[in-house]
């Protein structure tokens, strides 16, 4: 083991040269020392009795005015020169020319610190500043006298403001080499000082504290220089901690193995040498501990997320370091998240730094396991980052995804390594060169698999000349574009010929025929008449009827009905041939269809299993047919509909037949539609249409309560779609003529669509999937369930939007915001963001409907008294803060509707009266508790509203009550008496805390006129702005306004002013022509009504007492006073 002692190396001339004698006498130095010297530790810890006492700043050695200190070419801070050559004598000088050995320069440093430390660590200071471009000089006066924070601030007013340029970033080959020296020079000071004087507790606090004071600069220079030499700093104190772990092992061993030995030959006083030395080595393991959390706690985690680039970079490439030299104490998560968290930084460089780290770190296959959380969490930003814009970038995130695979190939999916192969494509070629070793690590099998129906894609791209989708994007040129039409006519010469035969071969493959079908689309179909290759056509046909026959998977008789679309073409002189060939199949199949339900029918209960296969299959070769294509003429529309009659007559249908019967119907449906918007339909034609649709809809709605859960989710979506169709939109365009095919919705329907969102929607998905306990794809039908409830409630969310189902049925959606927020909560965010466009003032209150629902579901099973501690309590006051965050921080948006939404609330609470008596609160009162959570979102002159209406419904009892069980009572009370100035600050300012207005408040408070002035031109700018509300442009329905917004836009009338000092203009709530007063306008027109008969009555006392004096007078004096005048 090493000692703890250093022997320094025997110093050179020119390093001699260097040092500056005092003309002080070394033993009065030493005395002048002795007196102002005193023991001083790290807070928190007890002075060591085995370690070197030092002074603090306030009792370091002080000299007479004069006398030098004995440092290396510096008395009392001012640089000096050396001999007549003028040798730098500065560390900095001598580091930025490089021309003496780094071990020296510290030598000579170390040497210096040992005679006087104050002058050596102003040097190192000096160092520091004058490395940031600084020309100031920190004095050993202000060093003594002066805290960091002030010396950086004096720092600051002497730097040159002129120039942004300093020795880190100055160009030139000589500060590209300072850099290198700089960082050189800290790893050798720490690591010539590694035995003694770091742990002094005086030269690393110093150092550590200068530089986090710097780190947090305001000057560039000093914080990218200071967080530099903090990060080398802390990289050599990582290897100084990772050597005295070292030498803790090996001396443990050594304690071990002598222990172990027998009695008769251990040696005990090598036991003990060893104890102390573990001691030793232990306490100086937690010192260096100390200086690395300070390093780290005080500037990397604020540097990390500068502002500028280059220290970000500092900061990521040293954490790096730090962890591929000492993994055992930084490879952990706690780390790795800021590598993580900055793998999304906006600059390419610091990108860059990232995954450069990264790679050092996968390079080593024994840190996997510490790897494997990172890499399952920020996997997908790292396969993300090989499409970054920055080409590098990209290049060193492709080779870590490679090393990534080579240590664990089941951390990247199928999905993360196609997203890698088609790169080798790019043009660019160091990204193709990384993919292309990719690939090679890779080699997937499947990539060699042999199926046409593989090549699909390949297809598309030639036919199309597209790239992938994560390829980058390319310009094609006019010579490209002939490329790319004399490929695709290669691709069909070929193709025509081969299709068929292809077809033939894999015709048992589902999948593949699948694909395979998928080529003609790619086609350039007029090659069939310029080639004269008619026969390779009806070779296809036939192949495509093979298939159709053959096949009932929805995949595939998709394909082919797509293939028959494309093909029927008008454009294309095959249209005519292949028109005959698939209206011929789909005669051979509607025939088959209309026997094989007249024999199902025929035989009811009695039908066996052939029969109905017969009609199923039929029925869903049909139905994937009438998906793209019109088979109206053939009237599939009765059979289907006389099989929904009689499975919901009888209950004997197959679930299978009623879903596809039910599909087919409704394409039916829309076909017809079709045909009456795009033609002048006569107004019979409107009514069997309107016909059809009622007696449809009516199956649909009697279908919601079938048995199987199939039928009634098929019928569920086709409600909503057709109801979405057919509703008050179908008009718009100039279709007045439509209107008897508009269908509203009754109030019996929209409850049972909302029930069967509330059955099947809002369920435990534990209670759903119990049935698939056991199944080896548990998982992926999970996600399946979950995909199927999300579009449940996203079809009958759009019947709310579009104002088909009345608003009051988001009620029991909005409830579920909190409890099923992780599975439906954009959808309902959605929801309310759009309801809220549509009316703010019903959409207000639909949420607090929401709440009162939730409260009287709680009430029931609780009772009266409620536990306000209770976490159901509790849920429904974090809903209610959801939703007045909801509201935005436009307050005067959102005036009336929030208003509105206390007046329900308030109505709510004292909608019934206690039994017991007056005394006794009412059993709601309590959810004036959750209606607090909205006083946030009132203004001050509305919350004076709020709270007169609030009082209507108190007694002098209930104000006096101090009991627990009328708390809410006085927490709603105290929400709409306090925080008036607060309100207003947070609408004038849109971001100020409420202590700080409170602050600002009372510091200079404007005059109260110029209050009010205030006030009635912000109220006037919201009484004169006309919003315009519109619905998403993606959901194509028309403009929807509701009662209140259509009468903002119409010309207000008579305006009541204001009299007193009361805030706002109450004419914001007076709508013309009918002057309908909305309730805020409404109570604070009582207010003022009140205010003006009450100064009424003041007057007319006081004329009374005015008159009463007057007659008093005129008495004495014998005359007859005038009568009082009347009022």
């Amino acid at each position: 083991a090493q000692t703890t002692e250093l022997s320094f190396p025997p110093r050179s001339q020119a390093a001699l040269n260097l040092i500056q004698v005092s003309l002080m006498d070394l033993s009065e130095l030493e005395e002048t020392e002795v007196k102002g010297k005193r023991k001083r530790g790290r807070p928190g810890r007890p002075p060591s009795a085995n370690k070197k006492p030092r002074k603090s700043p306030g009792d370091k050695s002080r000299s007479e005015p004069g006398t030098r200190g004995i440092g290396r070419g510096r008395a009392n801070g001012h640089p000096q020169q050396n001999g007549e050559g003028g040798d730098p004598v500065t560390l900095f000088e001598v580091v930025k020319l490089g021309k003496s050995a780094m071990q020296s320069v510290v030598d000579d440093w170390i040497e210096s610190y040992k005679q006087d430390r104050d002058i050596a660590l102003l040097d190192l200071i000096n160092f520091f500043i004058q490395c940031s471009g600084c020309r100031g000089t920190v004095r050993i006066e202000m060093f003594r006298n002066m805290q960091n924070a002030e010396i950086i601030r004096k720092m600051t007013e002497e730097f040159d403001e002129d120039s942004g340029d300093y020795p880190l970033t100055m160009p030139g080959p000589q500060w590209k080499k300072f850099r290198s020296n700089f960082c050189e020079f800290i790893g050798v000071l720490i690591r010539q000082c590694q035995y003694s004087i770091i742990y002094d507790e005086y030269m690393m606090d110093t150092v550590i504290s200068l530089l986090t004071g710097l780190s947090d600069s305001q000057v560039r220079a000093f914080r990218h220089t200071s967080t530099l030499a903090a990060m080398k700093l802390m990289t050599a104190l990582v290897n100084v901690a990772l050597n005295l772990s070292i030498h803790q092992d090996n001396t443990q061993r050594q304690y071990e193995a002598e222990r172990n030995k027998m009695i008769g030959k251990r040696a005990n006083e090598r036991l003990e040498l060893l104890l102390q030395k573990r001691k030793e080595l232990q306490e100086n393991q937690d010192e260096i501990e100390n200086m690395m959390n300070s390093i780290f706690k005080g500037i990397f985690v604020h540097r990390y997320r500068d502002a500028i680039a280059e220290i970000r970079a500092v900061c990521i490439e040293e954490i790096g370091v730090w962890m591929k030299m000492y993994s055992d104490a930084f490879l952990n998560d706690s780390y790795l998240k800021y590598v993580g968290w900055t793998l999304h930084d906006r600059q390419g460089e610091v990108r860059l730094k990232c995954l450069k780290a990264l790679q050092s770190l996968y390079t080593n296959r024994e840190l996997f396991p510490k790897l494997e959380l990172f890499t399952n969490r920020f996997k997908d930003r790292i396969v993300s980052m090989t499409l970054d814009k920055e080409y590098d970038v990209a290049v060193e995130a492709i080779r870590l995804v490679t090393l990534i695979l080579h240590g664990s190939e089941e951390a990247l999916s199928n999905e993360d390594c196609e997203n890698v192969y088609h790169l080798v494509y790019s043009a660019h070629r160091p990204v193709a060169v990384a993919a292309g070793e990719f690939l090679h690590k890779k080699d997937p099998p499947e990539s060699l698999s042999r199926s046409y129906g593989q090549y699909s894609p390949t297809i598309r791209r030639c036919g199309r000349r597209r790239p992938p989708v994560h390829r980058l994007q390319e310009v094609l040129t006019a010579k490209e574009r002939k490329t790319q039409i004399d490929d695709r006519n290669k691709l069909t010469e070929h193709f025509i010929i081969a299709l068929p035969m292809l077809l033939s071969k894999y015709s048992a493959d589902a999948e593949k025929v699948a694909n395979l079908l998928q080529i003609p689309q790619y086609f350039d179909l007029e090659i069939y008449s310029t080639g004269r290759m008619e026969k390779h056509l009806d070779a296809l046909l036939k192949q495509i009827k093979f298939v159709v026959e053959k096949h009932v998977e929805s995949d595939v008789l998709e394909a082919c009905s797509k293939t028959y679309s494309i093909l029927c073409s008008e454009e294309y002189t095959i249209q005519n041939r292949v028109d005959i060939a698939h209206s011929q199949l789909i005669d051979e199949f509607v025939d088959r269809f209309n026997h094989s339900v007249e024999d199902l029918l025929q035989e009811g209960e009695e039908a066996d299993d052939d029969d109905i296969y017969n009609v199923l299959s039929t029925l869903k070769r049909l139905t994937s047919f009438h998906n793209a294509h019109d088979l109206t003429k053939w009237d599939l529309f009765s059979n289907c509909y006389r099989l929904l009659r009689t499975g919901i007559e009888h209950g004997a249908m197959p679930e299978q037949i009623v879903v596809q019967a039910l599909q087919c119907s409704h394409y039916s449906i829309l076909w017809q539609l079709v045909k009456i918007t795009e033609g002048s339909p006569s107004k019979e034609d409107l009514l069997v249409l309107r016909k059809t649709v009622k007696s449809f809809l009516a199956v649909c709605q009697q279908c919601l309560s079938n048995v199987n859960t199939p039928v009634k989710e098929q019928a569920f979506m086709l409600l909503c779609d057709l109801l979405m169709i057919f509703s008050h939109q179908l008009m718009t365009g100039g279709r007045e003529g439509l209107q008897p095919l508009v269908f509203n919705p009754d109030s019996g329907l929209q409850s049972e669509l909302l029930s069967f969102v509330m059955d099947h929607v809002f369920i435990d998905q534990d209670d759903e999937n119990q049935s698939m306990e056991g199944d080896e794809e548990d998982e992926a039908n999970k996600i399946e369930a979950l995909h199927k409830r999300r579009n449940l409630l996203a079809a009958f969310s759009k019947l709310i939007i579009y104002d088909i189902v009345d608003m009051h049925a988001a009620a029991d959606i909005f409830k579920h915001y909190m409890k099923y927020y992780n599975d439906y909560g954009d959808i309902i965010k959605e929801t309310l963001s759009k309801t809220r466009q549509i009316d703010k003032i019903q959409c207000a209150k639909t949420l607090i409907l929401s709440l009162q629902q939730l409260f009287n579901e709680l009430v029931q099973e609780q009772g009266p008294n409620l536990d306000r501690t209770s976490a159901h309590v509790s849920g429904i006051k974090e809903l209610a803060r959801r939703f007045a965050l909801t509201f935005g921080l436009d307050q005067i948006k959102t005036r009336e509707a929030v208003a509105t939404l206390h007046k329900d609330g308030i109505e709510f609470a004292f909608k019934y009266q206690n039994q017991k008596g007056q005394e006794y609160p009412p059993p709601n009162l309590a959810f004036l508790e959750v209606l607090s959570e909205f006083s946030s979102k009132l203004l001050r002159q509305d919350k004076k509203t709020v709270h007169s209406y609030l009082e209507k419904f108190l007694t002098e009892q209930m104000m006096e009550r101090r009991e627990d069980v009328w708390l809410p009572l006085i927490s709603y009370r105290n929400s709409l008496v306090t925080g008036g100035e607060d309100d207003r600050m947070s609408v004038n300012s849109g971001s100020s805390s409420s202590k700080a207005s409170s602050v600002r408040n009372k510091k200079g408070r404007p005059p109260l006129h110029k209050k009010r002035v205030e006030d009635e031109s912000l109220e006037g700018s919201w009484l004169n702005r006309n919003d315009t509300i519109q619905t998403p442009g993606a959901l194509q329905t028309p403009q929807l306004t509701s009662t209140v917004l259509r009468e903002n836009t119409r010309q207000m009338g008579e305006q009541i002013q204001e009299h007193e000092s009361e805030h706002g203009s109450e004419q914001d709530f007076l709508h013309n022509p009918q002057m309908q007063i909305s309730w805020l306008g409404q109570q604070k027109l009582e207010d003022l009504n009140r205010k003006d008969r009450t100064g009424m009555n003041y007057m007319k006392g006081r004329s009374g007492v005015r008159h009463a004096v007057l007659r008093a007078r005129l008495s004495t004096r014998g005359q007859i006073p005038d009568p009082p005048r009347a009022y």
